[in-house]
C-alpha cells in the first residue's frame, strides 16, 4: 500500500475487499496498531494508533478467534474492566446470534473448554466479547468466516447498530460489501473506494470480485498475512482479540463445524 488516504467517520461501516494476499489483513493490523506504517500515520479516534491508551479505542477479531479456560462469562467479559450485568451479556449474545450457544454451554457460570468448541463457536464467543468491549472501533478480519452467511449477516448488522461504534470488515463474502456504507477495493499499489453501486459502475476488479456470486458468495480465501499477535507481534494488553494472546488458546485441530454454530 502506497499513498493510501482513508478516513472512516464515526459510526461508519467500511468493507475491505481484494484478491488474496493483497494486504487486507495488514491494513486491519495497521488500524489496530499491531504494526507500524513505513510512512505516514494511522489515527484512531483522533490519536495515533500506537499511542498510550490506544488499545481502548479499537478491538480486532481475526479469522482464528481464541477462547481460554475459564467460565463462559469470563471469556465474554474479558475486555471489560468494570462489572458487567448478566442481562447486558445475554443481550449482547442475542444481538450477535450466540444466545443458543450460551444455552448449550450451560450459561455464563458454566466452564468453557476451548477444544470442545468448533471454529465457528469460538468466533461467536469472540464476537460477543468484542460487542461488550468499550472500544468504539471494531475490526472484523474475516471474523465470521466459519459461520454460515445468515449468521455472519446477523453479527455484522449487530455491530453496525452498536451505539457510537464504527465498523471495518475485511470481507469474506460479497454480502459484507453490500451491507457496508462504503467499500475499499485493494489491488496491489492501487485502491478504489465508494459505495457498492459506485464500484460496480467504476471498478473492473470489484465487478470481477462480485461477479457470479450472490450476497452470500465467497470473495476469496484468506490473505495469509499474520496480522494478529503471535510470536512476531507482541500483544497490547488484551484489547486485540488475537490468537495466542492469553491463558489457554484453542487447540490447532478444530472439531468439525457441520454448520451447527451458524444457525444459532
Amino acid at each position: 500500500m502506497h499513498g493510501l488516504d482513508l478516513r472512516l467517520p464515526r459510526g461508519g461501516r467500511l468493507a475491505v475487499v481484494g484478491p488474496s494476499g493483497v494486504g487486507k489483513s495488514t491494513l486491519a493490523a495497521l488500524i489496530a496498531g499491531l504494526v507500524e506504517p513505513w510512512a505516514g500515520e494511522v489515527r484512531v479516534g483522533g490519536a495515533p494508533a500506537r499511542a498510550p491508551g490506544a488499545a481502548a479505542r479499537r478491538v480486532l477479531i481475526p479469522q482464528e478467534a481464541y477462547v481460554f479456560s475459564g467460565t463462559v462469562g469470563e471469556n465474554l467479559c474479558y475486555l471489560r474492566d468494570d462489572p458487567v450485568d448478566d442481562r447486558e451479556v445475554l443481550a449482547a449474545a442475542d444481538a450477535v446470534g450466540a444466545a443458543a450457544l450460551l444455552r448449550r454451554l450451560g450459561g455464563l457460570t458454566a466452564p468453557l473448554v476451548p477444544d470442545a468448541l468448533s471454529a465457528g463457536e469460538r468466533q461467536l464467543v469472540a464476537l460477543v466479547r468484542a460487542y461488550l468491549s468499550p472500544a468504539p472501533v471494531v475490526l472484523l478480519d474475516e471474523a465470521a468466516c466459519h459461520l454460515d452467511p445468515a449468521a455472519e449477516a446477523r453479527a455484522e448488522r449487530a455491530f453496525a447498530a452498536r451505539p457510537g461504534g464504527s465498523l471495518v470488515v475485511v470481507a469474506h463474502r460479497a454480502g459484507s460489501a453490500r451491507r457496508a456504507d462504503r467499500v475499499l477495493v485493494m489491488d496491489g499499489p492501487g485502491t478504489a473506494a465508494g459505495t457498492h453501486e459506485e464500484l460496480l459502475a467504476g471498478s473492473a476488479l470489484y465487478r470481477d470480485l462480485m461477479g457470479g456470486s450472490d450476497p452470500a458468495g465467497a470473495l476469496g480465501d484468506a490473505d495469509g498475512v499474520d496480522a494478529v499477535a503471535g510470536p512476531g507481534l507482541a500483544g497490547d494488553g488484551g484489547h486485540v482479540v488475537a490468537y495466542g494472546a492469553v491463558r489457554q488458546v484453542q487447540t490447532a485441530g478444530d472439531l468439525a463445524d457441520g454448520g451447527a454454530a451458524g444457525g444459532q
